[in-house]
């Protein structure tokens, strides 16, 4: 299993960045895909998460009505579209799936999650 996350880079506030998680010889079905970020000095926290098969999806507040994950119609890519960026969003974001989770939310602490890719930077200038 490998996740491979891209999409990052440098924008001024108030802009967007589409970060994508692309799964290599498997697919998202029957995983809770999350977006995580850690910021220098900060603890790695979850921001998104989608249930692929349902579509359920949670956000931490932070980020509600700015950020949208979503997915292909194939459920190999997973989608983290981030608008209205603020210097604070400044961080860099991991993708991580886990396996068959239930439960009223997708939102998920690092420890839980199975499988991780590599970071992509993040830089949102004031």
């Amino acid at each position: 299993v490998q996740l491979q996350a891209s999409g990052g880079g440098s924008v001024q506030a108030g802009g967007s960045l589409r970060l994508s998680c692309a799964a290599h010889r498997f697919t998202f079905a029957h995983f809770d895909v999350s977006w995580f970020r850690q910021a220098p000095g900060k603890e790695r926290e979850a921001i998104a998460c989608i249930r692929v098969n349902d579509g359920l999806t949670d956000y931490v507040e932070s980020v509600k009505a700015r950020f949208i994950i979503n997915n292909d119609n194939t459920k190999t890519t997973v989608f983290l579209q981030m608008d209205a960026l603020k210097p604070e969003d400044s961080a860099v974001y991991y993708c991580a799936a886990e396996k068959d989770v239930t439960g009223e939310s997708c939102l998920r602490d690092r420890y839980d999650m199975d499988y991780w890719g590599e970071g992509t930077q993040v830089t949102v200038s004031s």
